[in-house]
């Protein structure tokens, strides 16, 4: 797992965006296969991609995208729904086809086989290259809150209170923020070849800490990543001050600069 400490949001954007750029060239010919995430977290990283897209010829074309959840009950073209949110945060402003970008349908008539159906997809498409992660100040990724399996598939989960009132202020009132939604499951995630995860703030401090110093756990769901051999976590200095061993990675990441050879926490 490498850990980046960063200065600030911008800083941690462009270290993801690097990520994704080396992916992007990489898959070159033959397209890369992206998952990407929604809410605050990746939204500065996808700032810095749609620059790089616009100002320095960054090409999204071939790629193709699949979103990490959906919530059930909300059409495509919802307000609130991740299908649209990625198009107005990032997508629509690449050179991606849109038809490339896809997410679980949440008003599937049968959203137990919608799951089913939305993994199989995603290994049809020969898995995930790339995946973008934020985490909650509980340790959820996706929408995999605390007692998620840690070989969980892609399925129908139920939203946590917490999760509900915090999702409230995007929403008329409360009683219109859904309460079950398609995630994919750790295990599902898991399979992606390369994960970037981004946290900003002090509010994340606990998970962050937790991430990648913690013991393995579905009580925090995220330390599952200890076990991906190719995972890259972005921090600001907040979101990094309850790591005990930040000294040791601000000290990895000078060496690593420094050789050719890479040097991993």
């Amino acid at each position: 797992m490498e850990i980046h400490i960063v200065e600030d949001v911008e800083a941690g954007a462009r270290v993801v965006a690097d990520v994704f750029e080396r992916t992007l060239r990489a898959a070159e010919g033959s397209g890369a296969v992206l998952g990407l995430a929604t809410g605050s977290s990746p939204v500065p990283a996808y700032a810095e991609l749609i620059r790089r897209h616009r100002e320095e010829g960054l090409s999204f074309a071939g790629a193709r995208a699949f979103l990490l959840d959906e919530y059930v009950g909300l059409p495509a073209g919802h307000a609130q729904s991740y299908h649209r949110f990625i198009r107005e945060n990032l997508t629509s402003h690449l050179d991606i086809a849109d038809d490339d970008v896809v997410s679980p349908d949440g008003t599937a008539a049968d959203p137990v086989a919608e799951a089913a159906a939305y993994d199989a997809r995603i290994r049809e498409a020969g898995g995930v290259d790339l995946q973008i992660l934020g985490i909650g100040s509980n340790g959820h990724i996706a929408f995999n809150e605390p007692g998620s399996s840690l070989a969980s598939r892609t399925r129908v989960v139920g939203l946590t209170r917490s999760t509900i009132e915090d999702n409230a202020r995007y929403f008329d009132t409360a009683a219109d923020v859904p309460v079950r939604a398609l995630s994919q499951g750790l295990g599902t995630i898991l399979e992606a070849r390369r994960i970037v995860l981004t946290a900003t703030g002090s509010s994340k401090a606990a998970a962050v800490a937790q991430l990648a110093e913690g013991a393995i756990s579905a009580r925090w769901p995220a330390t599952v990543l200890q076990m991906h051999p190719a995972v890259t976590v972005v921090v600001d200095e907040a979101a990094a001050s309850q790591l005990e061993l930040k000294d040791y990675y601000r000290y990895a990441r000078c060496l690593e600069s420094e050789s050719p050879v890479a040097v991993r926490g």
